[in-house]
């Protein structure tokens, strides 16, 4: 069996390792009744121990599927470990391609259309009016709320405040046609901010369509308000998506015009968008151009400014994440030892960020059992 290792991250640049079968779909797997009835039953010891007697596969390799080292593999099966978080469950769904009927995606129509952009968000921008009612208190007030939500995903996950954030966007919407000005700006950008949020807790759903319906609509706005690092930041989140799904190719191309989109980009947008290039050029095995581009990206992260002069959505980017994002590359080029010094020096210094904590200290015992 050919087994083809990718690489995946999160949208601040979290990379998990992801193998895909070239011979054969691994969603085939699932005809197998055990499996079927483990997943049934949520046995998570038991989903483990038969997936990997149908694909005929190690725990490593398992753990390479769904983001997990070896070492934790073998607690889940021998019950000493248990799972627990949505965000876990959410990538074993996804990293062992678990087939509609099992509830693996979407598997109706309605169940489908709660995740997708409502097409009256699209009316309301198109017929502005703009006479100017709406101010810019307003929308940063909108804004500082954005920002609570955006902490609040970090540590709880999406999926409970994912009604409140849309219903938030709807608000916004509404405000935008009776705007003008730098306030419609704002708002627009705003409206853009929210769309990708949606978007991400849509893909961490396994939603991908509307993932990039959502990623559509911010393109969009971004595009009328005129912000380049916004337009960046929203073609970098769909690399993600590329490489996410085991496209390097088209990850590339895309991260690429990432960084291209203006020639005014702010560092802390053009550090995000290069490091995108480098994770999409290490798993295409352009070892070289990774480790050149990790410098880059490294150097204009050093140059971002304080939290409140730098594009709201990239608030994570801080010299610890530019370290952690040269330790990523280290790993996706095998450079092992190297890896394990980053995440081992940069980890303490992630506070407020536990689910982040906790993968890269999973990454951290990978990358020191690899050295």
């Amino acid at each position: 069996m050919l087994l083809i290792v990718y690489l995946e991250s999160d949208t601040r640049g979290v990379y998990r390792g992801r193998i895909v079968n070239s011979m054969s779909s691994r969603s085939m797997l699932w005809t197998d009744v055990r499996l079927r009835a483990a997943w049934a039953r949520s046995d998570w010891a038991a989903v483990f121990r038969e997936y990997r007697r149908v694909a005929g596969i190690s725990q490593l390799k398992l753990g390479e599927l769904v983001g997990m080292p070896q070492p934790h593999i073998s607690a889940i099966e021998n019950g000493r470990r248990q799972i627990t978080a949505a965000e876990v469950i959410s990538r074993i769904t996804e990293g062992l391609q678990v087939p509609e009927e099992l509830g693996g995606i979407a598997r109706n129509a309605e169940d489908l259309a709660k995740w997708l952009p409502d097409p009256e968000l699209r009316e309301r921008v198109a017929h502005t009016y703009a006479v100017g009612r709406s101010d810019l208190r307003t929308a940063e007030w909108i804004g500082r709320v954005l920002a609570e939500h955006r902490r609040a995903e970090d540590v709880v996950g999406g999926r409970e405040l994912w009604p409140v954030v849309k219903s938030q966007l709807d608000a916004v919407t509404r405000l935008i046609p009776e705007s003008a000005g730098r306030a419609a700006d704002r708002l627009m950008i705003l409206a853009g901010e929210h769309a990708h949020w949606l978007s991400w807790v849509a893909a961490a759903q396994g939603q991908y369509g509307a993932a990039l319906a959502w990623l559509d609509l911010a393109h969009g706005w971004a595009t009328d308000a005129g912000d380049g690092d916004l337009g960046s930041w929203v073609i970098r989140v769909r690399s993600y998506y590329a490489l996410a799904k085991g496209d390097p190719i088209r990850a590339l191309r895309t991260a690429e015009a990432a960084r291209r989109i203006s020639n005014t980009l702010s560092p802390a947008s053009l550090s995000v968008a290069t490091h995108a290039v480098c994770m999409a050029s290490a798993a295409l095995g352009e070892r070289d151009q990774a480790r050149s581009l990790a410098d880059e990206a490294y150097d204009l992260a050093l140059q971002v400014p304080d939290e409140e002069e730098r594009p709201d959505w990239l608030y994570w980017l801080e010299p610890v994440r530019a370290r952690l994002h040269l330790a990523d590359v280290a790993y996706a080029v095998r450079d092992w030892q190297a890896a394990a010094e980053g995440f081992r020096e940069a980890i303490p210094e992630l506070a407020g960020y536990p689910k982040d904590q906790e993968y890269y200290q999973m990454r951290l015992a990978d990358a020191e059992r690899r050295a």
